[in-house]
């Protein structure tokens, strides 16, 4: 719990972010800027999340050094994958200019919206070296059993933003670049914030031949491959989720979205209780004590299925009021309380994905992830194309609540298997 409750704490206050941004320009006189934050936010989501693996392979190899006693490679596995990170995002940098074309041409949309979020973009993007960095960071912090200070950095994050955005909008009256900029100062102060926490721990740089040894190397970048494949195989299915929902009209492509809340605000919870088993595998299996571990696994899974069927209660109970309090749009509420029972069922469904994701990256089983998440895209899309024609969007969630049950029951039986 000391792990997974500040986690929790960072993952609610992390969408803050975006919705500053869109708060502030939602009183800047014109929907334009709404409609310009909410295709920036969605460029950087879209490129951010790919680079995800930063985070989870840097928790991982960093538990299991901390586990086997092994300082030097726990601070080299900060420096191995900082250095990745950097690079990513000085690259992300030079190319700005075409991806900001290519992402803008994907998503489409007003000229006018399209020219601000450009703008938008091109100021943000100076921040992708400290928000590959904090990624890094953020991992390292969990790898070394400490989730607090990733949760104080998070909130360092959302309070400069908060105050930088406003001062730069309405005081300076610098418009979009004033969001971006304010946000481009959070990011850089977390940044910086993340460096200075970690050095209590005095991480040390030590010898450049073992930093960059070949097999480290290898294994370092064996395991962010997989990482980053399943990554797109997630994004393939979220995608596709939301490309079929638009598929059926705007009303269907609302309702979708507002169920998703639900699977959501679930996932924030969940995903404190993965970090502590990323956290604490690592560390076991650094360790070699397989007996603790799997009594921490049994642990996760009682502490996961009460949380999941506390979530589904409440879902079921209280599922109309909640859809009502998201949204205004009676229409929306209307047919989202048709396919509600979906979105009850996704606690359930899911739970069990999210504890493997977390024991699986601390023990750096990486490619049965990939593996686990190919045979679950294979199954969402099996199942849509098969039944759509005959359920039309019930079989998109049939589809996606088999997806989150069969990646779950696959990790089952590889971890079954292996132990």
């Amino acid at each position: 719990m000391a792990i997974a409750v500040p986690s929790i704490v960072a993952n609610i206050t992390t969408p803050l972010l975006g919705l500053v941004d869109m708060a502030i320009v939602g009183h800047m006189g014109s929907p334009v800027y709404m409609a310009a934050i909410a295709l920036g936010g969605t460029m950087f989501s879209m490129i951010y999340w790919v680079f995800a693996f930063l985070r989870m392979g840097t928790s991982g190899m960093t538990a299991q050094a901390v586990g086997a006693g092994d300082i030097a490679e726990r601070d080299a596995s900060l420096y191995r994958a900082m250095s990745v990170a950097l690079i990513i995002g000085v690259s992300l940098i030079a190319l700005q200019v075409p991806v900001c074309r290519v992402m803008l041409h994907f998503f489409g949309g007003d000229a006018t919206a399209s020219a601000l979020a450009a703008r938008y973009f091109d100021i943000l993007i100076y921040g992708a070296p400290a928000t590959m960095g904090l990624y890094v960071l953020n991992g390292w912090m969990i790898g070394v059993q400490n989730s607090r200070l990733a949760m104080w950095t998070s909130l360092i994050i959302n309070v400069v933003n908060i105050a930088a955005s406003l001062m730069l909008v309405y005081a300076a009256r610098m418009g979009i670049a004033g969001v971006a900029t304010g946000s481009l100062i959070a990011q850089w102060t977390g940044f910086a914030a993340g460096c200075m926490m970690i050095r209590r721990y005095r991480p040390r740089i030590g010898e450049l031949r073992r930093l960059f040894e070949a097999g480290r190397l290898k294994r370092f970048f064996s395991v962010n491959v997989d990482i980053f494949l399943r990554t797109l195989c997630l994004v393939a299915v979220t995608v596709w989720f939301t490309r079929a929902g638009a598929g059926q009209g705007d009303i269907v492509l609302a309702v979708n979205a507002l169920l998703m809340q639900l699977f959501i605000l679930f996932s924030y919870m969940m995903d404190g209780f993965a970090f502590a088993g990323e956290a604490l595998a690592g560390k076991l299996t650094g360790a070699g004590d397989v007996r603790t571990k799997h009594a921490v696994v049994r642990r996760l899974f009682v502490i996961g299925g009460g949380v999941s069927i506390v979530f589904t209660v409440v879902y079921a109970l209280f599922g109309r009021e909640i859809l009502g309090a998201l949204s205004t749009e009676a229409s929306v509420v209307a047919m989202a309380q048709e396919y509600l029972w979906w979105g009850v069922s996704v606690p359930l469904a899911g739970m069990t994905a999210f504890i493997w994701d977390g024991v699986f990256i601390g023990e750096t089983r990486t490619r049965q992830m990939l593996l686990s998440m190919a045979v679950a895209m294979v199954v969402f899309f099996t199942v849509y194309l098969t039944l759509y024609p005959s359920l039309g969007n019930h079989a998109l969630w049939l589809a996606f609540i088999l997806y989150l049950a069969v990646r779950g029951a696959v990790q089952t039986v590889f971890y079954l298997r292996r132990n």
